[in-house]
């Protein structure tokens, strides 16, 4: 059974932000906001399944290097470790609901990218730099990896990491 929390907006972007709907360890919905922007970078998620359902706008996905977009009512199951990314390629906001399985991580993860935002810990873009990226992908490995060639990314997130947390970065939410 899924406990309903107060609803709380992070911010996981510049351009993403989500509002945690239910939590618990099975599952993780939230209402996830996308404003017009770039696409983020490819990944995966080594443990979770998740699964979006636009309610509104435009979201285009990328699935292991295909794209489609997706309107209201349009639904995606992503299995865990499938490469992907989601942005909206439209002017307007683009919302949907996103449930992740089981949840993990997924909430620290989110509340640790949304502290950097709280923090001003970004760069002038808005988005984490190097050293505090490094810190939070060693930690979260579980629940997000950066698609690419593993034994090369590994070490140097890794060092990135080291350098972070020497830097006062860290993986929690304050």
């Amino acid at each position: 059974m899924a406990t309903t929390i107060e609803v709380t907006s992070l911010k996981l972007t510049p351009i993403e932000s989500v509002e945690i709907r239910s939590a618990d360890p099975g599952e993780l919905e939230v209402l996830v906001t996308y404003l017009h922007g770039e696409p983020p970078p490819r990944h995966f998620h080594p443990e979770q399944d998740e699964r979006f359902e636009v309610v509104e706008g435009t979201v285009r996905v990328e699935l292991d290097g295909e794209p489609r977009d997706l309107q209201p009512g349009d639904s995606l199951e992503i299995p865990r470790g499938t490469v992907h990314r989601l942005w909206n390629p439209e002017e307007e906001p683009a919302r949907a609901i996103w449930q992740t399985f089981p949840a993990g991580r997924t909430e620290q993860w989110f509340r640790a990218l949304d502290a950097l935002h709280r923090e001003g810990r970004t760069g002038k873009d808005g988005h984490p730099g190097p050293l505090a990226f490094g810190v939070l992908l060693s930690e979260y490995r579980d629940v997000f990896r950066l698609a690419g060639p593993d034994p090369l990314l590994r070490p140097a997130l890794a060092l990135l990491g080291a350098l972070g947390r020497a830097r006062g970065y860290s993986a929690k939410a304050h």
